[in-house]
């Protein structure tokens, strides 16, 4: 799932471990920020990235 902030764009998604993880990533192709570690439940995820500047 991709969603696009007013510049950088976030991304949620399953790793390689089938865990959730979050990525955003500046206009410029730079990632600037990502989860630190995975999540068995999606929602906790989405947590964790709206207290890291996610809207959605």
């Amino acid at each position: 799932m991709e969603v696009k902030g007013k510049r950088d764009k976030w991304e949620i998604f399953k790793d390689k471990k089938g865990e959730w993880r979050w990525r955003r990533t500046a206009i410029n192709g730079r990632i600037v920020g990502a989860a630190t570690e995975g999540y068995i439940n999606r929602i906790d995820c989405v947590e964790n990235a709206k207290r890291n500047g996610y809207v959605g």
